[in-house]
């Protein structure tokens, strides 16, 4: 007896199923001004919570705001470190190239020497 419907209820009928669907379908479609109602009602809402819990929105902003910070502290430093080493790159370059044209000019002096030096038998 458990099993079987009560008078008082009906089936919902497959007309009313279909309204329901394509009332759905209506509502969910993209449109701009939909858009816009749904974000000012999440604006509501956190307005609403943040007034209700501004404990809670200060810690987060204690928290998201302290990784921020550390987050930029450690993006300069890390710039400036790779300006230094880039810097000081430039200078052993330039260090570099200028050994190497001093010892090739000292090769090149060596050889004129010592051809020049060279017993004639």
């Amino acid at each position: 007896m458990a099993n079987q419907p009560n008078e008082n209820q009906q089936a919902p009928s497959s007309a009313s199923l279909i309204q329901k669907t394509g009332e759905d379908q209506v509502v969910s479609g993209p449109s701009a001004a939909g858009f816009i109602d749904s974000l000012e009602n999440r604006y509501q809402k956190i307005k609403e919570h943040a007034e209700t819990y501004p404990y809670v929105w200060a810690s987060y902003i204690v928290v998201y705001g302290g990784f921020g910070l550390w987050t930029t502290y450690r993006w300069r430093k890390l710039r400036k470190t790779e300006n230094r080493v880039r810097s000081l790159q430039e200078k052993l370059r330039k260090l570099i190239e200028a050994e190497e044209s001093g010892n090739s000019a000292k090769v090149v002096e060596k050889g004129s020497a010592s051809s020049e030096k060279k017993p004639s038998k």
